[in-house]
């Protein structure tokens, strides 16, 4: 899902469409298309798609021999996704390097929180369900309130019902799926003191992801691209030491290296063990 740009410094976003459907050739050019196009392109997408678009992602890329392509899969609700997605493309418009660009959306995630009201949590897999707490899932009129990230939190609807969010100044974005409920906008809203709120669709594969359709997702973020830019340009840096490409702390999203291990030299007066 490709939300809409906050201002003109958002740059667009490319939607791979039907990757699973379409000729692996089509899927190729498209993608050669884009790295002739842009030089690096990064790929955000949810554990929640098919696993057929998963393969055919990797298979592009290892087809290509490409390591100016990264695959990114953050551990979040598809809004999430969709949110930070928009937070890496406001970024990209700063011209910040490819390598710390696709480490950022790691950072970043920690500054979303993300959850949902359901009407039902016997099928979700994603958030701890007690057993009491699944039998009343099947009392009509149950409703849920559940928080997915950054720390599992699930409450059954009421007047006491309270999520725990984030500390420092956010917006809210909510996404309706089938269920008639304003619980967000009229109280977690206020209580989380948001500095705003917005409306999106619901993403498509948001029902797999929480196990019903009858929900109301919603996820926090920061909004302001000079914020996001300060907090990017504010991490530890260092150089991949097989692309040689910048990138943030030591793992590169790109060619997926890590730091060689070397051997710790042994100090003097120890042996070093057999």
């Amino acid at each position: 899902m490709a939300l809409p740009a906050q201002d003109e410094c958002t740059m667009p976003a490319v939607l791979l469409k039907d990757l699973d459907q379409q000729p692996l050739e089509q899927s190729l050019d498209g993608m050669q298309t884009l790295l002739d196009r842009h030089g690096h392109v990064i790929v955000v997408h949810s554990s929640a798609a098919p696993a057929a678009v998963k393969r055919r992602l990797h298979t592009v890329r290892s087809l290509l021999e490409s390591n100016r392509i990264a695959l990114f899969q953050p551990d979040l609700p598809p809004l999430g996704i969709a949110v930070l997605a928009r937070q890496l493309r406001q970024l990209a418009f700063c011209g910040i390097d490819p390598g710390v660009l696709a480490a950022a959306g790691g950072l970043l995630t920690h500054y979303v929180h993300c959850g949902a009201v359901l009407n039902s949590v016997t099928r979700l897999d994603r958030v701890p369900v007690g057993l009491k707490t699944h039998a009343r899932s099947w009392l009509p009129g149950s409703r849920f309130g559940v928080v997915a990230h950054p720390e599992p939190q699930l409450v059954r609807m009421g007047p006491e019902a309270a999520l725990t969010g984030p500390d420092f100044g956010s917006w809210m974005l909510v996404a309706k799926g089938r269920l008639d409920s304003d619980w967000v906008g009229t109280t977690l809203a206020p209580a989380w003191n948001m500095l705003g709120l917005r409306t999106a669709a619901l993403p498509a594969e948001s029902a797999a992801w929480w196990g019903t359709g009858k929900l109301v997702e919603f996820c926090t973020y920061l909004s302001d691209a000079l914020i996001l830019y300060r907090l990017v340009t504010a991490a530890r840096r260092s150089v991949c030491h097989w692309c040689g490409i910048d990138v943030i702390g030591d793992h590169c999203v790109f060619c997926c290296a890590t730091p060689p291990a070397y051997d710790q030299p042994v100090r003097e007066g120890h042996t070093a063990p057999e």
